[in-house]
């Protein structure tokens, strides 16, 4: 039956709570880089400095990272109430965070690249157009990591679904005003993000102590050795992106103890939890999907009742299994 869409009666929205505000930050950071990546290609292009004309497209690299992510925000803030999305977009910036760790290692691999090749064969370096280039860069990337903002928790309300399977079936909707903390509320989208300006600042930190050192000491293996410091600085950075996104995206368990809390409130007075599912939905949301055993199972009520105070839980199915 292909473009029939069947209509969702639950409001699946499962985005952070500073959504909107990150958003706004990542298209300031964007129009900022934008900017200056424009003014150098032009400048390098008026004045004949190829420079100018490299770190302009060394800039634009930032800028589509940066655009994915303003990107993701927009994409998932338009589409939050399309019931095609059975669980929300939510994690749509987990998979604009996985595409910006994978375009971090790249740009590590040519930064580690082209260290290597300057080491086999050294090249004159021009301090005089170099040196303003670096600042410059080092200016830009920390004015972005403040329009950035620092590392927040996403503490969202959401909405939970309760299923009683069993002799008696009922349906149910709660809020859950609890506080999120750890994997369940960071946004891997604006992580994202604040790694590639963090990065680049470092990078940019980094060759002005090589090309300081080479140019006071004469110590010419010192800039790209600070680059390849660089490179691995950026590597680790990106599999530590690659592993959180990745974990979201393939819905693993992003909090153990909310696990063992869920298991142990239900199986309170006897009940036993035969099946138990847990996984992210977006940032501060969490779903979880539970089978209920035992020889006198309490209510469906009484369940959700007691799920009502675990952080973060924003949507939850419930089987009560006959005795």
């Amino acid at each position: 039956m292909g473009g029939m869409v069947m209509n969702n009666p639950h409001n699946h929205v499962f985005l952070g709570r500073h959504h909107d505000e990150h958003e706004r930050r990542s298209w300031a950071v964007v129009g900022l880089c934008l900017a200056v990546m424009i003014a150098e290609i032009a400048g390098g292009a008026l004045f004949g400095s190829i420079a100018l004309i490299a770190d302009g497209l060394h800039m634009a690299t930032h800028v589509g990272a940066l655009l994915l992510a303003a990107l993701a925000y927009r994409v998932a803030r338009r589409h939050l109430a399309d019931p095609r999305f059975a669980f929300g977009t939510g994690k749509f910036g987990d998979l604009a965070s996985f595409a910006s760790a994978v375009a971090l290692a790249m740009i590590a691999a040519l930064i580690a690249w082209e260290a290597l090749s300057r080491l086999a064969r050294p090249v004159p370096i021009d301090f005089a157009a170099a040196l303003p280039i670096a600042v410059l860069g080092l200016v830009v990337n920390v004015a972005s990591a403040l329009l950035l903002g620092h590392e927040g928790h996403d503490h969202g309300h959401g909405h939970d679904h309760g299923h009683d399977h069993g002799h008696n079936h009922g349906h149910g909707h709660g809020h859950d005003h609890g506080h999120d903390h750890g994997a369940v509320s960071v946004d891997n989208n604006m992580r994202a993000a604040r790694a590639h300006v963090l990065a680049d600042a470092a990078v940019s930190i980094l060759v002005l102590i090589g090309l300081g050192g080479a140019r006071l000491l004469g110590w010419a293996w010192l800039d790209p050795v600070m680059a390849l410091i660089g490179a691995v600085v950026i590597v680790s950075w990106s599999v530590t992106l690659l592993r959180a996104s990745g974990a979201v995206l393939l819905d693993m368990t992003p909090d153990p103890e909310a696990t063992t809390e869920i298991r142990a409130v239900l199986e309170r007075d006897g009940a036993r939890v035969s099946d138990l599912h847990v996984w992210r939905v977006g940032p501060g949301h969490l779903c979880a999907v539970v089978s209920i055993g035992g020889a006198a199972p309490e209510s469906l009520d009484e369940y959700r009742r007691r799920l009502g105070a675990v952080a973060g839980l924003s949507h939850l199915t419930i089987e009560i299994e006959p005795a």
